[in-house]
């Protein structure tokens, strides 16, 4: 295994990694407080449950930041010039988070009352549209669902302009629901009901192994450039200042996500909160999302008629946000001052746009879709993720247009 998920050849040494700037204390401070009061606040207003889910997310984009662990850079990179370092940490992420979740599917274990569901994606046209757009809304946005969120966290101002384009799509979406929401489907197909728990696990990570040593000989063929290396502290200050390695991030995340799943009975989500802040948003500035018959629907009313701080994945969300920045201050690298060109503005909204109307199409996104599909079972997670590589290689194809930068074989890192 350690062979598998080591180092495999590049052209190039890695580049060396800088030291971690000091701590940035002020802003750390200020996080901080936000971060505990919040989480003092949903404990006392709506139960320890909720209060757990919100530290869930923190801890989340604590490790999300410290691996810089994001989907999009990592397929950009195979895609581009054949560098699966980024893929293979993500298929450590999908294995470990299988083993830990279908031993709580299997099991029945759930915390709160709660008994564990898996994610079973219907199959269908949705899916394919859907899951192709978000990748290619990737590529854009410059940014995933869960990349979004601890981007901005850490002070990536540009991707603010993602995450706004991401609610767009989604009230798009539920605005106009009735154009899709007949589209041809199939049920769900889950791989236990066939072959049970451990035969999943075992279909499951023999598929995943596949990928890892098909990635290594795909790089070995393409000898690409390294990837970057962030800043980082040394020694056991490296733990809380950064940068983990990415294998490191990928289980600690899959950690993380199983504890969703325990504490909650549902996978990881990300993306239908956006369409639910959107939603508010509107009903504040006196329109009616609720009369849409996306928000009609059993479990969406509901959703919609809660506050956003008794919502699972928007807890998640805040604190994944939350997280990230005490992250990003800790290494002191937290900053919201940055340029960028007008091109970029567009390439960052229209992709995150794409990224909220794909995310919805697929019911999902690359993180409840694509990990909690193949985590739990569901043979739609690996469509999704097939279809969404389609999507990124149209997306690193379109990258130009918007003067956004795409790896070559002869750079010095990818």
């Amino acid at each position: 295994m350690t062979a598998l998920l080591g180092p495999a050849p590049t052209c190039a040494l890695p580049p060396p990694q800088e030291e971690a700037p000091p701590v940035q204390r002020g802003p750390l401070i200020g996080v901080a407080v936000v971060a505990v009061a919040l989480v003092a606040v949903v404990g006392s207003q709506h139960g320890a449950k909720f209060a757990v889910l919100l530290a869930l997310g923190l801890g989340l984009g604590v490790a999300l930041f410290h691996a810089r662990f994001g989907f999009t850079s990592g397929w950009r990179q195979l895609v581009a010039v054949g560098n699966g370092a980024g893929v293979r940490a993500h298929a450590l992420l999908l294995g470990t988070a299988a083993t830990l979740c279908m031993l709580l599917l299997a099991s029945g274990t759930g915390l709160f009352g709660s008994t564990p569901q898996p994610a079973g994606g219907q199959i269908g046209v949705a899916l394919l549209l859907g899951s192709f757009l978000f990748g290619l809304g990737m590529q854009l946005g410059g940014a995933c669902a869960s990349g979004t969120l601890f981007a901005v966290g850490s002070g990536q101002s540009s991707v603010l302009v993602t995450l706004l384009g991401f609610i767009v799509g989604s009230v798009l979406y539920t605005w106009q629901f009735g154009l899709v929401d007949d589209l041809p489907t199939f049920e769900p197909v889950l791989l236990q009901d066939h072959v049970g728990y451990g035969g999943a696990w075992a279909v499951t990570i023999a598929a995943l192994l596949a990928i890892v040593a098909g990635s290594r000989a795909y790089q070995a063929r393409r000898n690409p450039p390294p990837a970057g290396r962030p800043p980082t502290a040394a020694g056991v200050a490296r733990v809380w200042r950064g940068s983990w390695p990415m294998l490191t991030g990928a289980v600690v995340l899959a950690v993380l996500a199983a504890g969703v799943l325990l504490v909650s009975g549902g996978i990881w989500g990300v993306t239908s909160a956006f369409g639910l802040w959107g939603a508010k948003v509107l009903q504040l500035v006196g329109l009616h999302p609720e009369l849409w018959s996306f928000w009609q629907q059993p479990g969406q009313a509901e959703q919609l008629a809660g506050p956003v701080l008794a919502d699972k994945n928007s807890l998640t969300n805040i604190g994944i946000i939350l997280g990230a920045a005490i992250a990003a201050t800790l290494a002191g690298v937290w900053s919201f001052r940055h340029r960028f060109t007008g091109k970029e503005v567009a390439a960052a909204f229209i992709g995150g746009i794409l990224l909220g109307i794909g995310a919805r199409l697929a019911s999902g996104c690359n993180i409840g879709a694509y990990l909690g599909g193949i985590s739990t079972g569901s043979l739609s997670g690996w469509i999704w993720g097939a279809v969404a590589l389609a999507g990124t290689w149209v997306g690193l194809k379109l990258r130009p247009l918007f003067g956004l930068g795409v790896p070559r074989s002869d750079d010095s890192i990818c």
